[in-house]
């Protein structure tokens, strides 16, 4: 049976480092943003990020985690040059948060740690680079509920869409968000390490399942993904979290979270996903699936409640689902990689339900809108494309179709359903798609 859980390494959305004051962006030349305190340096004293620790507990609340009224923070023991002290200031026998769940799957822990620096590898040396030294980072750690590749996905979908909305995520790098997978077809557990993004999470847990099928794990291993090559390689034999000797880091005090606190940080907790897409449904009934299209992206449901201030819900829903969703995904990118403007978008359904624009014509301004900032309104007034109201100038359009489209005249009295979208075509041809196509099918109806 597979048995797969995963440690999930979130870097926090908080300006300085975890122990000291220096910027987690900004300047980026190597090694720029370091001070004594994230470089080890003897004697230099730690201070715990305020607005990281709240961070923290705020997560832990989001996933229904018992949070410890006492916790404090250990110095784990790593010998490698990405952290120069030879430690790494993280928790372990008392975490802030543990005993969670996010939809059946149970949250073992989450802790507050400190990132390593990075390595950059050349041909016959290394480079490092602190920068990143010193960052904080939560890690979440599931049980080993998982049974499938697609599991995992979906689960981490919904976390990254929870710590969206907790404003404590940001997609700022690709190093934003990274995951450590924990694969067992047999008695043996193989970790695969320091995994970027939702679909190479996938493919990697594929992989290593079939892997283990051919090649049944004998002892704890420790693997690296190859994304290039589609495959993990050994890099360790893995060790337990003994072996790394953890001792109480000693120049941080033991903290305690009050009571008073946790109902300070409920207070902050927006309406989450879940609790959003059954508003929608029972609310604006809307589909449950436009729901959860909007809901699983903060700044999509922002957009629709901004919109649906003005127009009918179940139009925006449908116009951002079904067009706004569909053509970011041809374009391979995001909302947050457009910059809509939420008033334009709104000017737009408007625009829609008042039927001052044909569908295709609203499909070719939201593309525009991806690109450009403009008022809609505006620019259908001012290249004459707003709708034609008058009947009588689309059956003047009908008529001249029928004339110069005598085939497909016959061949739409013998009952051919083409010929009628044929002329429907010719008809918005010549109206400049300025008439409504459902005007048109009723009089070339009338008209034959």
């Amino acid at each position: 049976m597979v048995k797969i859980g995963i440690e999930i390494h979130v870097q926090l959305n908080t300006e300085s480092k975890l122990l000291c004051d220096c910027k987690t962006s900004g300047n980026e030349e190597p090694n720029t943003r370091t001070c004594e305190i994230c470089t080890g340096q003897p004697g230099s004293k730690p201070t715990m990020n305020e607005e990281a620790f709240m961070q923290t507990i705020k997560t832990g609340l989001a996933l229904n985690c018992k949070i410890n009224s006492k916790t404090y923070f250990s110095r784990k023991n790593y010998f490698y040059p990405d952290l120069s002290k030879n430690i790494q200031v993280s928790q372990y026998e008392v975490p802030i948060a543990e005993k969670g769940n996010l939809d059946n799957i149970r949250i073992r822990r989450i802790h507050l740690e400190e990132d390593p620096g990075a390595l950059i590898h050349k041909k016959s040396y290394c480079l490092v680079d602190y920068n990143r030294s010193g960052i904080p980072l939560i890690e979440i750690v599931t049980e080993p509920d998982f049974t499938s590749a697609e599991d995992v996905r979906i689960f981490l979908r919904k976390l990254i869409t929870i710590l969206g909305y907790l404003k404590i995520y940001t997609r700022r790098s690709e190093a934003s968000m990274k995951a450590d997978v924990n694969i067992s077809t047999n008695d043996e557990r193989v970790e695969v390490k320091n995994i970027t993004g939702l679909k190479e999470i996938q493919r990697a847990i594929e992989y290593e399942i079939l892997r283990q099928d051919k090649e049944p794990v004998k002892q704890r291993e420790t693997r690296g993904w190859d994304a290039d090559k589609g495959v993990t390689t050994l890099q360790r034999i893995k060790e337990s979290e003994d072996d790394y000797g953890y001792i109480t880091e000693s120049d941080l005090p033991v903290f305690e979270i009050s009571s008073s606190l946790l109902n300070k940080i409920k207070e902050e907790i927006p309406e989450l996903p879940d609790v959003k897409i059954e508003n929608y449904v029972k609310k604006y009934k809307i589909e449950k699936a436009d729901a959860e299209a909007l809901a699983y992206d903060l700044k999509f449901a922002e957009l629709f409640e901004y919109c649906i201030r003005e127009a009918d819900p179940v139009l925006v829903a449908r116009w951002l689902r079904r067009d706004l969703i569909r053509q970011l995904n041809l374009n391979k990118k995001t909302i947050e990689d457009v910059n809509l403007k939420k008033e334009y978008v709104l000017e737009l359904m408007l625009l829609i339900q008042e039927k001052k624009v044909t569908d295709n014509m609203a499909k070719e301004i939201l593309i525009k809108l991806m690109t450009e900032s403009f008022s809609p309104k505006k620019y259908v007034e001012d290249s004459g494309l707003t709708m034609e109201s008058d009947t009588s100038k689309v059956e003047e359009f009908c008529t001249i179709v029928l004339k110069e489209n005598l085939k497909a005249v016959e061949d739409l009295k013998k009952g051919e359903e083409k010929a009628l979208n044929f002329l429907v075509g010719k008809v918005m041809q010549i109206s400049k798609k300025t008439a409504n196509p459902d005007v048109i099918r009723k009089i070339l109806k009338k008209l034959i």
